[in-house]
């Protein structure tokens, strides 16, 4: 087998991440600037600011991923860079710095979808993991369920109709005052809290769908505080944060369990922010195992945004030649499996 080396980009939210990848699944560097500092005082990310700070930080975060992979520029193959879905302006900075150079060393360009990226970090982690399996893609933007038949190769099952299972994280964290972001800060309190001390609902449709639904839990946690501070009432927040999440929790694995049942795989790999969980994992894990189903998951740092994950999505597409136009343009709404 060619050994490929892939210089990748990732900038579509808040991280500036550079990566150097062999083959898919061998990481030599995977640097990632996070800007997290910055916006925790917004209480969430602000796209002019971090936009702005990706193009500061580019330049150097791209130049430490080939010094700590102890490689030069001119040892690449390719340059693989995130296109969409994402903040359109951080998703152009890492899109033009990425066209500059590949047309500079005249090399491949790869647009790679944010999305498939999450997927692909499970190949990364377990090295010997081949589709098809089910993912599950929770993040602060996305909730996906995936049928990956083969490589590039997606079926979506199930998606979030309105808010994404982080979004909700985020914004149930905000209003019982523990900032941003809501996710970690959640999972640290549901540790104190009780998951059946308030029954918030799950969202389930009557069409035989596998969708997702949290804008109504969100509303259903802020209803139960506002009557809680109406009636003059002492609120629990280890209560209300373990609570939701279990509802969260609860919907997640159902579903994504009910995928394998209907597609007949044996194989659950889970990908994005939200996979770092220790609730989730958890359940997840103890809910599989009683029907049979191994349950894979990346190591934490392979859950946040990061280009090595980018990295190992490209090199399935560079061997099948999926080489992107240079004028490829940022998507910020692109869908799972488009080209």
């Amino acid at each position: 087998m060619d050994r490929k080396v892939i210089l990748a980009i990732e900038s579509s939210c808040d991280e500036t991440s550079a990566a150097i990848v062999v083959n898919g699944r061998e990481v030599l560097s995977n640097i990632i600037a996070s800007q997290i500092d910055i916006h925790t005082k917004f209480g969430g990310v602000v796209p002019e600011v971090a936009s702005r700070k990706h193009i500061e930080v580019i330049n150097a975060v791209v130049e430490e991923a080939l010094e700590k992979a102890g490689i030069t520029i001119n040892d690449i193959d390719a340059v693989a860079v995130t296109y969409g879905p994402g903040l359109v302006g951080a998703l152009l900075v890492g899109l033009q710095y990425a066209k500059g150079l590949a047309y500079a060393l005249n090399k491949p360009l790869i647009g790679v979808n944010h999305i498939e990226g999450h997927i692909c970090a499970n190949f990364i982690e377990h090295k010997s993991l081949e589709p098809p399996f089910v993912c599950l893609v929770v993040s602060g933007g996305h909730t996906f369920i995936v049928h990956m038949k083969d490589y590039g190769e997606f079926e979506v099952i199930g998606e979030t109709r309105d808010d994404a299972a982080g979004e909700a994280y985020d914004k149930v964290a905000r209003a019982i005052g523990l900032g941003y972001p809501g996710g970690p800060k959640i999972d640290k309190l549901s540790k104190e809290g009780n998951p059946e001390a308030i029954n918030f609902p799950r969202a389930n449709f009557h069409d035989d769908s596998l969708d997702f639904s949290f804008s109504g839990l969100k509303s259903a946690v802020l209803n139960y505080l506002n009557k809680m501070e109406m009636t003059s009432q002492e609120i629990n927040k280890a209560d209300v944060a373990a609570s939701f999440q279990q509802a969260v929790i609860d919907v997640l694995t159902e579903n994504v369990i009910s995928t394998c049942k209907k597609r007949r795989v044996k194989k659950i790999a889970i990908a994005g922010g939200v996979a770092s969980n220790s609730a989730l994992r958890a359940q997840l894990t103890e809910e599989s195992n009683k029907k049979g189903i191994e349950v894979l998951f990346p190591s934490p740092v392979l859950c946040t945004d990061n280009a090595a994950m980018i990295g190992s999505a490209a090199y399935f597409e560079l061997i099948k030649g999926n080489i992107s136009p240079m004028d490829l343009n940022a998507k910020p709404n692109l869908k799972l499996g488009e080209r």
